[in-house]
């Protein structure tokens, strides 16, 4: 096994992904629709809607060959699970899984990233939450890179959709009787906004395999159907992003398979209604299920399953997405108040009351300085190849005293400010070990805990 502090080392080095995203990969996707919709009609079950139209991402907004960083990417996947169903102890989501992977990829700036031994390891154990936990890093790292690009004046947030969505439905419904769940959503919200101005939603469904090019085109069919599960605005109009991480077994370079949904639906503009008030308490909605298709002639066609976010709605869903992103911030820290406010019964949020995080108060639970500005979180102990080492997250202090308030108005303001400034990723001697910091205000580090002679620990288990 690697030295920890080399591993540690290597989690902020540069290297490479493959990204696939062309005609042919369209051509492939129709067929993986096709020989899946004949096999559901050969066995009476019941059809699936799909995105009507899926097109490449332009080499302009998402180059064949992107450079990324795992610390980064790890981030981001434990930001975006920390509003989990899955949760663990202290109120937190199990976000700290993230951290199982620090080893289970290798590349380097001018090779491609594929698994490692311990990455084969995992997947021999994990095969299907391997890839579709790292599935999900690498297609939001990639979605918040193209968004940023093609909205450079915009900031872009990652919401969880189920959070978001039960804030106003019960992702159920009654068949004769039976409780039947949504089964098909997207996994994520892509949140392209400005203060003051309305938001544009795009629904993220993101998949992952340890397989080949043809399994990949056949969970971007099936990633479709779970784009096309909601609709906001007009009927057939939201657009939606697809994507499949493969992670070969044999050897492989990881390769993400990328399509779009293209759509001039999915902008919160409050055409008729009120203005949101971001600042208001979360509010449990109960809307109406299914989406509405547009009515032809006197007959309005039958409703068909899903979320559809009317014009009614924009509001109201803005709001929701806010305080959700607010939540997963503070369930980050470890703050099961502060998580609690920002979200409504059904969404959880007495899964996190009852814990308090100290830094609200005048003892503080964890804080460290880290580039000159204080953050205060919540830190983990484990042992990495038999050395503990510590991983801290939270969030800045400032962004955890606005959002601890309630004050998701001014949240929003300064992290848009300082969107450009905020970011950092190195590996940063004075806290010893890599540290990353997001634009919404967030950090995540690990370091070797000190005190310990690292030849002994050797035969400690991870």
């Amino acid at each position: 096994m690697k030295p920890t502090e080399e591993v540690l080392q290597e989690l902020t080095q540069p290297s490479n992904i493959s990204i696939h995203s062309d005609v042919g990969l369209v051509g492939k996707v129709k067929g993986a629709i096709t020989a899946d919709d004949k096999k559901r009609k050969e066995n009476e079950d019941e059809p699936l809607r799909r995105k009507p139209d899926l097109t490449l991402i332009p080499q302009t907004e998402l180059p064949r060959q992107f450079e990324v960083t795992l610390w980064d990417v790890l981030h981001t996947l434990a930001r975006a699970t920390a509003l989990s169903w899955r949760g663990a102890g202290r109120g937190l989501a199990e976000h700290w899984g993230a951290l199982k992977y620090t080893q289970a990829l290798a590349g380097g700036r001018d090779s491609f990233l594929g698994l490692t031994d311990e990455g084969h390891r995992i997947a021999d154990h994990y095969k299907s939450l391997q890839s579709g936990e790292l599935g999900i890093g690498f297609a939001l790292t990639l979605t918040g890179h193209m968004l940023r690009n093609r909205f450079p004046d915009h900031s872009v947030t990652i919401v969880p959709a189920e959070t978001a969505l039960r804030a106003g439905w019960a992702l159920t419904t009654r068949d004769k009787g039976e409780k039947v769940k949504y089964r098909y959503r997207p996994q994520y919200f892509a949140e392209v906004w400005r203060p003051e101005e309305p938001s544009l939603v795009i629904p993220l469904a993101c998949k992952g395999n340890h397989s080949d090019a043809a399994t990949s085109a056949e969970q971007l069919a099936s990633a479709s159907a779970h784009a096309e599960a909601v609709h906001i605005g007009a009927w057939n109009e939201t657009p939606g992003l697809l994507f499949s991480t493969q992670l070969p077994t044999d050897g492989g370079t990881m390769t993400v398979h990328a399509l779009q949904a293209p759509g001039s639906g999915g902008r919160l503009c409050p055409a008729e209604g009120r203005e949101p008030n971001l600042n208001a308490p979360p509010f449990q909605a109960n809307v109406m299920p299914d989406i509405h298709p547009p009515t032809t002639g006197l007959v309005a066609p039958e409703p068909v399953r899903g979320c559809h976010v009317q014009a009614k709605d924009y509001a109201w869903f803005q709001e929701s997405l806010a305080h959700t992103t607010a939540a997963g911030l503070m369930a980050f820290t470890g703050s099961g108040h502060a998580t609690a406010r920002h979200l409504t019964d059904r969404q959880g949020r007495k899964r996190f009351t009852g814990l308090e995080h100290a830094a609200s108060m005048s003892i503080q639970d964890a804080a460290h300085v880290l580039f000159g500005n204080e953050y205060v979180g919540t830190d983990h102990v484990f042992r990495l190849n038999g050395p503990r080492v510590e991983a801290f997250s939270g969030v800045d202090r400032e962004v955890f005293r606005l959002l601890a308030r309630g004050d998701v108005e001014e949240y929003r303001a300064l992290v848009h400010a300082s969107r450009r400034v905020r970011p950092r990723l190195t590996f940063d001697k004075g806290w010893g070990g890599p540290v990353s910091v997001h634009a919404d205000g967030s950090v995540l580090a690990l370091r070797l805990l000190p005190g310990q002679d690292e030849k002994s620990c050797q035969g400690s288990s991870q």
